[in-house]
């Protein structure tokens, strides 16, 4: 997997850990909703048809995930956003750079 991609993956994986330890009460280990929302973004990122170039997902022209995962993705990131700056800042800044990315054209 290329540096951004594992990055956005290593983001979103600290997005659901805060996500989980605070809404349903896990510890070390994420809940089963949890770890399989995990596996479906790590599944997305590795069939994403920008690859590097791949803006964050809310620029995104191309929308990877189903309506139910997407509504979910969107609550985590919701809660565990504002944390991240205190517990992963750096990869909140990354985040927050990509963010500033142009959309590719669509394919």
């Amino acid at each position: 997997m290329q540096p951004r991609l594992e990055r956005e993956r290593r983001t979103v994986a600290a997005m659901i850990r805060i996500y989980c330890r605070a809404r349903h009460g896990g510890g070390l280990e994420l809940c089963g909703a949890c770890t399989d929302l995990l596996r479906y973004t790590a599944a997305r990122l590795a069939h994403c048809p920008f690859q590097a170039g791949k803006p964050t997902c809310a620029h995104c022209a191309v929308h990877c995930y189903a309506p139910p995962q997407r509504e979910l993705i969107r609550t985590v990131m919701r809660f565990a956003g504002p944390r991240m700056l205190w517990r992963h800042p750096v990869l909140a800044l990354g985040h927050l750079l990509d963010h500033r990315r142009t959309p590719p054209p669509n394919r």
